[in-house]
């Protein structure tokens, strides 16, 4: 059994604890632990992961979060750098499943995060596994 740390940006409560129930259900159905560490941004997610690798405990990581689009450009520097950092790191052999939801409005995020419906956190988790087990397979 490994753990696994899923690291969310608690911005929006509700459809972060549905992300987190999906992933949680994937990691647990899997056979593993999961750790939920709570971060201020979507932008700080790459940083606290990066940071939880040099501790050894985790062989995975789940990044959560909503980003939904407003009115200023800050939607796309949101969007854009977390996942281009969250791709750098998985570039590092790091197995990340990336569950950070940019959408263009809550109706969409809702869609998205309910595990009954697109359950993006459950296939953020799924993806960490399936590069955990590729990891396993190249000896890593």
């Amino acid at each position: 059994m490994a753990k696994i740390l899923i690291v969310e940006a608690r911005f929006y409560a509700e459809l972060n604890d549905m992300l987190i129930a999906g992933a949680k259900a994937a990691i647990e159905a899997a056979g593993h632990e999961a750790e939920v560490l709570t971060v201020p941004g979507a932008l700080e997610i790459p940083g606290a992961i990066a940071l939880a690798v040099e501790s050894g405990d985790y062989a995975g990581f789940v990044a959560i979060g909503v980003v939904i689009r407003g009115e200023t450009y800050h939607f796309e520097i949101v969007a854009g750098e977390s996942a281009r950092a969250i791709m750098a790191l998985t570039m590092d052999a790091i197995a990340i499943g990336n569950g950070i939801l940019t959408v263009e409005n809550d109706a969409q995020a809702l869609v998205r995060a309910d595990p009954a419906q697109k359950d993006k956190g459950g296939e953020a988790a799924k993806a960490a596994l399936a590069l955990m087990e590729l990891a396993d397979r190249f000896g890593r």
